[in-house]
């Protein structure tokens, strides 16, 4: 499942509060797109549609993920960078799971 860290969830926060007619429903969405043979990952600030995975991330964020995404992003983590102006970007990257050493 889609792990988001403290970061992308507190930046998740900012945007869905800022967004127009904003309520405790609407979150961080990501479907897949698929544009000449090759696939993207939209976002966008959304209620959750039927048939969406929803995960709770970290201060009550919300992040939405339809079936083809969520399929995708299982074992991925969504953080947040800087980007060369400064301004944060999301990132997506594989998660490290790691074996406890002994």
């Amino acid at each position: 499942m889609l792990e988001v860290t403290p970061m992308a969830a507190e930046v998740i926060n900012e945007l869905t509060s800022q967004s127009e007619g904003a309520n405790d429903d609407i979150g961080l969405r990501f479907a897949l797109a698929t544009e000449q043979e090759q696939a993207a990952l939209e976002l966008s600030l959304s209620e959750v549609v039927d048939g969406d995975e929803v995960v709770a991330a970290p201060a009550g964020a919300k992040v939405m993920m339809e079936p083809a995404a969520a399929q995708y992003l299982d074992d991925k983590v969504l953080d947040v960078r800087q980007d060369e102006q400064g301004n944060p970007a999301f990132a997506i990257a594989r998660q490290d799971h790691q074996e406890p050493q002994a």
